[in-house]
């Protein structure tokens, strides 16, 4: 079973989108975040003179779907961000609306730190590739000591377990799923392997079959599944989801003029994933069927919360 993990919030200004700050217990970093409406109080601050990473975030125009980010590095971040504030012509950037900085409580980040940690974060954002990356190259830091990498390594580890709490998700993992229905070498125990079957979805019209599975409140489409071959329903919300999917690469023409899944890939719910299989909108909670008995994934969402309720009353 996953260790639980406490994170310590604390509303600076009293107020839900002012400023707030996150702590990890146990963790020596520091995490400090806030719109840029509020720069003026963030940037007095003390963690602003302190060395450490941050991340402006903000909208993009040509994508609704993901944010903008670009990720950088300082031993002075509260002066960084005032350059940061001023506008595109003066050498400031405009997209972003909120700031995120984590820096440490023992003040023991040295520069040398903060560069090899921004280096593995810009690699995290594009592997994950949950957000378009301004930065425009990544700098390989390789003269840090070995423990000082491990330490770095950690560092990003508590980085990616708090972000997604405060709203970034742009550093969260969008791999596939750990265990394929207990699959040999799963890392899962029984009880989780069963919570997360994997379902197959078929269209025989177009000789369609994909396969996907549910892991962290999100709906995996798995490497290899096929998918109709343009999309069908002009006009619909998620065509531009689907467009997207194919200038990145995610669908792939393969050889029988269908698409394909290049790679796992995530949704945010079954209903999306079902839709880019088929190509235009469906219900994934009746499209997604259990792979070795059948059952919908309605079905077994409604027994695995029918079993859940029973098993909790049974203990009250």
């Amino acid at each position: 079973m996953t260790q639980g993990r406490s994170i310590r919030l604390f509303l600076v200004d009293g107020t839900p989108h002012g400023l707030l700050t996150a702590e990890i217990m146990n963790w020596t970093g520091h995490v400090l975040t806030g719109p840029r409406g509020k720069l003026s109080e963030l940037v007095q601050r003390p963690e602003c003179g302190r060395t450490g990473v941050y991340f402006l975030v903000g909208p993009d125009a040509e994508n609704s779907a993901r944010p903008q980010v670009y990720i950088g590095e300082s031993d002075d971040v509260g002066k960084r961000l005032k350059q940061h504030n001023r506008t595109e012509e003066q050498g400031g950037k405009d997209f972003w609306e909120k700031v995120c900085l984590i820096t440490s409580k023992d003040q023991n980040l040295t520069k040398a730190h903060v560069k090899y940690l921004e280096s593995l974060l810009i690699q995290q954002a594009q592997r994950v590739g949950r957000c378009t990356l301004v930065n425009g190259t990544r700098h390989d830091y390789i003269g840090l000591p070995e423990a000082d990498q491990a330490d770095m390594a950690f560092f990003l580890e508590q980085i990616r377990t708090v972000l997604p709490v405060l709203g970034f998700e742009f550093l969260r993992d969008s791999s596939r799923p750990p265990s394929r229905d207990g699959a040999e070498g799963s890392s899962l125990s029984a009880d989780e392997a069963a919570a997360s079957p994997r379902f197959r979805m078929i269209f025989p019209k177009y000789g369609i079959t994909a396969y996907g599975q549910e892991a962290e409140g999100e709906f995996f489409v798995l490497e290899g599944s096929q998918a109709r071959a343009s999309w069908a329903a002009p006009g619909h919300s998620y065509q531009p989801l689907h467009q997207r999917l194919l200038e990145e690469g995610v669908l792939v023409e393969d050889e029988t003029g269908l698409l394909r899944f290049s790679r796992d890939y995530a949704f945010s719910s079954p209903s999306a994933a079902a839709a880019m299989v088929v190509g235009r909108s469906a219900n994934g909670r009746t499209e997604w069927k259990r792979e070795d008995t059948g059952q919908t994934y309605g079905e077994w969402q409604e027994q695995v919360v029918s079993e859940a309720a029973e098993s909790s009353a049974e203990v009250l």
